[in-house]
C-alpha cells in the first residue's frame, strides 16, 4: 500500500501540474485518505465520488450566483450544505466520505474570495470539480490496473487466520494470545462485506462467494476455539492432535493461497470433542472447523449479516446532529478568522475542521494530537525540500520524485493501525501543501508557513469547540458497547452447544463491540479532567472488558446451555444501558446497584460462572 499511494499521489500531482488543476496537495489528500487495499471498493468509491461532485457543482451554480455579492448569504449556505453531508456521514455507512463532500461544497463556496467576480460561478465550479475528479479518476484507472481484488483479500485473511491459529498450537504464549484476539476484535463483518462486494460486481459468482463466506466463519470459529485452549498449554500443548492440527492449518493456509481445495484434516486431528476437559473440547472444535475448510457444511455462509446504510437511530439519536453542528461550527469558525483578518494563505484551517472531527472528545483529541505530530513532521519535511531540493529541479519528473519520497513515510503510516493512521494522513497533508503550491514546485516559505499556521488554527478551533459544546465522554460509548456485547454474549449462553458453535457471526459481532469497548478506554486519557469518569469506574470497565473477552471463547465450547450465565449477562447489559443514559442526564450513579445482577450458582471450579459474576459484581461496584 506504501508505494502504490506514493506512487499514485505523484501522477497526481504530475497530472495537476500539467493541467493546472488548483490545489494539487488537496487532490493528494483525497489519494491518501480514500485509498485502500480493496481495489474494487477503491474503484466504487472513486466514481461514485465523481458522479456525486458532478451533481453537487450543478446544484450550487445558482447557490453560487445568489450568495455571490453577499458574505453573509454565503455563510448561511456554507452552514446549510455544511450540515447535510456531515450529519449523513456520522448516522449512516457513508461514514467519513461525508466530510469529504461538505469539504467540497463549503470549499467551493469558499472560491468566491479567491477568484475574479465576473469568472467566480464558472471558474471556481469548475477549479472544485476538477480537484475532486481527477484524482478520483486516476485511482480508478490506478487500481483496476494494481489493485487487490476482495476475493484475494479474503483468501490472504483466512491464511492468516489459519496461521494464527498454527502459531499457538505450537508455541503456547502471549504472543500468538495477542494475534488470535487481534484477529477476533476484527469480526467477520468486513469480510462478508468482501464477498458480498465481489458478487455484486460480478468478480465471483454465487456459490463462490457463499463458500468464502462459509471459510470466513470455519475460520473464525477456528479463532474461538484456539483462544479457549489453556494459557498455560498443560493437557495439551505438545501433543499429538495438537501437532497435527497444527499441521493441518499451516497446510489449508497454502491451499487457500493457492486457490486449490484445503485437504481434510488426517484423523489424528480429528480427536473428540466429548473428550473431558476445556483443552479437549477446544481441539476438537478445531478438527472439526478445518474439515469445514474441505467441505463447508449446507447451512454454512448463507445469510451474512447485512450492515443497513442509516443506523437504526439516526433520526432518533440527537448526538448525529450535534456532531454535524459542531463540524460546522468549526469549519464557519476558521472561515470568519482568516476571512476577517484578510489572511488567506491560513484557509487549511477550515480543511482541518472537516478532517480532524470525531464523535467523542477523547476521539477527537486523540486524533488532534496525531494530526498536530503529523503537521509538525510533514512541515519540516516540506521546508527541508523547499530549501535544499525544489531550487534544483527543473523538470516535471523531479517534482514526481520529490512527492512520491515524501508521501512514502507519510503512507506507510497511514497504511497501519488506527492508532497512529491519522498521524500518517496529516504528515502526507502538511508536505503537501507546503511543496504543492501554484502550478511549479513551491520555493516560498511564507506559503509553507501560512499553510502549516492554518492547520495549527484548525485544529485549535475543532478542539476548543469540541471540548465546550456538547462535550460527549468516550465512557458514554464505551458503556453502551460493553452493554451491547453482554447482550451478545447473554444470547449464546442461552443456546444449546450445536445451535451455539453455528452462531458464529454473534461471537463476532460481540468480539467487535468488545474492541470498539476496549478502544473507547484507550482514550479517555485523552479527554479534559472534568470530562473523565472516576478513576475506579475505568478500572472497573476494563477488567469487566477483560472479563467479557476471556469469557467469549470458553462459553462458546462450553458443553451445555447456561441459563444462569445468560441471566446474569443479560441483566448487567440492560442495566448498564441504563446507568449510561442515567450519566448523560446527569443524574446517574457511579455504580450498578449491587442487587442488579442475579447470582450464578455455580459449582468448585466452574470457570464461566465465576468470569460472569466477576463482571456482575465490577459493574456493581
Amino acid at each position: 500500500m506504501t508505494w502504490r499511494i506514493a506512487l499514485l499521489c505523484a501522477i497526481v500531482a504530475m497530472v495537476a501540474m500539467v493541467y493546472k488543476v488548483p490545489e494539487p496537495a488537496l487532490s493528494c489528500y483525497l489519494i491518501i485518505f480514500l485509498m485502500n487495499p480493496n481495489g474494487a471498493e477503491c474503484v466504487g468509491k472513486g466514481l461514485g465520488l465523481i458522479v456525486l461532485v458532478s451533481i453537487i457543482v450543478l446544484l450550487l451554480v445558482p447557490i453560487v450566483n445568489v450568495t455571490i455579492e453577499s458574505q453573509i448569504l454565503r455563510m448561511l449556505a456554507i452552514i446549510g450544505l455544511s450540515f447535510v453531508p456531515v450529519f449523513f456521514g456520522a448516522a449512516s455507512a457513508l461514514g467519513e466520505i461525508g466530510s469529504i463532500i461538505a469539504l467540497v461544497l463549503a470549499f467551493v463556496l469558499t472560491l468566491v474570495d479567491m477568484v475574479p467576480v465576473g469568472e467566480v460561478a464558472t471558474r471556481g465550479l469548475l477549479y472544485a470539480w476538477q480537484m475532486a475528479s481527477m484524482p478520483m479518476a486516476l485511482m480508478v484507472v490506478f487500481c483496476l490496473a494494481l489493485g487487490w481484488s476482495p476475493q484475494r483479500l479474503i483468501r490472504r485473511r483466512l491464511a492468516a487466520r489459519l496461521n494464527a491459529v498454527a502459531d499457538v498450537l505450537e508455541r503456547p504464549g502471549p504472543a500468538g494470545r495477542a494475534r488470535l484476539g487481534a484477529w477476533l476484535s476484527e469480526g467477520n463483518d468486513a469480510s462478508f462485506q468482501l464477498a458480498q462486494m465481489s458478487s455484486q460486481m460480478g468478480l465471483t459468482r454465487r456459490e463462490a462467494t457463499r463458500l468464502l463466506a462459509a471459510r470466513v466463519e470455519s475460520s473464525y470459529r477456528l479463532l474461538l476455539a484456539a483462544a479457549a485452549l489453556p494459557e498455560s498449554g498443560e493437557g495439551w500443548a505438545g501433543s499429538p492432535q495438537a501437532r497435527a492440527l497444527a499441521s493441518s492449518c499451516r497446510a489449508a493456509a497454502a491451499a487457500i493461497r493457492a486457490r486449490t481445495v484445503p485437504p481434510a484434516p488426517p484423523e489424528l486431528a480429528m480427536g473428540s470433542r466429548a473428550s473431558d476437559g476445556q483443552a479437549g473440547r477446544a481441539l476438537g472444535l478445531i478438527g472439526e472447523a478445518l474439515a469445514e475448510f474441505a467441505v463447508p457444511p449446507p447451512d454454512a455462509g448463507a445469510a451474512p449479516r447485512k450492515v443497513p446504510f442509516l443506523k437504526p437511530d439516526a433520526f432518533s439519536n440527537p448526538e448525529y446532529q450535534r456532531y454535524a453542528l459542531k463540524v460546522t461550527a468549526a469549519a464557519v469558525v476558521a472561515y470568519i478568522l482568516y476571512s476577517s483578518a484578510s489572511w488567506q494563505g491560513i484557509h487549511t484551517a477550515m480543511i482541518t475542521c472537516y478532517v480532524a472531527a470525531l464523535g467523542t472528545t477523547g476521539e477527537t483529541v486523540h486524533k488532534l494530537l496525531l494530526r498536530i505530530s503529523g503537521a509538525l513532521v510533514g512541515a519540516a519535511m516540506g521546508i527541508a525540500s523547499i530549501i535544499f531540493i525544489a531550487p534544483h529541479l527543473t523538470a516535471i519528473d523531479g517534482l514526481m520524485v520529490l512527492v512520491f519520497l515524501g508521501v512514502l513515510p507519510a503512507a506507510w503510516v497511514s497504511s497501519g493501525p488506527e492508532r497512529i493512521s491519522y498521524a500518517g494522513v496529516q504528515i502526507g497533508l502538511a508536505f503537501l501543501l507546503t511543496v504543492l503550491n501554484g502550478f511549479q514546485p513551491s520555493t516560498d516559505l511564507s506559503v509553507a508557513s501560512d499553510r502549516v499556521i492554518g492547520i495549527l488554527v484548525g485544529n485549535l478551533v475543532v478542539y476548543v469547540v469540541f471540548t465546550s459544546v456538547w462535550p460527549k465522554s468516550a465512557v458514554e460509548d464505551v458503556r453502551l458497547r460493553l452493554a451491547s456485547a453482554l447482550s451478545l454474549l447473554s444470547g449464546l449462553a442461552a443456546l444449546a452447544p450445536e445451535e451455539r458453535r453455528r452462531a458464529v457471526n454473534v461471537a463476532a459481532q460481540a468480539g467487535t463491540e468488545l474492541a470498539a469497548a476496549e478502544a473507547g478506554l484507550e482514550v479517555l486519557a485523552f479527554e479534559p479532567a472534568r470530562l473523565q469518569p472516576p478513576l475506579a469506574e475505568v478500572r472497573r470497565l476494563t477488567e469487566a472488558a477483560r472479563q467479557a473477552r476471556a469469557l467469549g471463547p470458553s462459553l462458546f465450547i462450553a458443553p451445555e446451555r447456561r441459563e444462569d450465565i445468560a441471566a446474569a449477562l443479560a441483566a448487567a447489559g440492560v442495566a448498564l444501558r441504563q446507568q449510561g443514559e442515567a450519566a448523560v442526564a446527569g443524574s446517574g450513579p457511579a455504580a450498578l446497584p449491587l442487587g442488579t445482577i442475579p447470582p450464578i450458582e455455580q459449582g468448585g471450579g466452574d470457570e464461566l460462572g465465576t468470569r460472569a459474576t466477576r463482571i456482575g459484581l465490577l459493574l456493581a461496584g
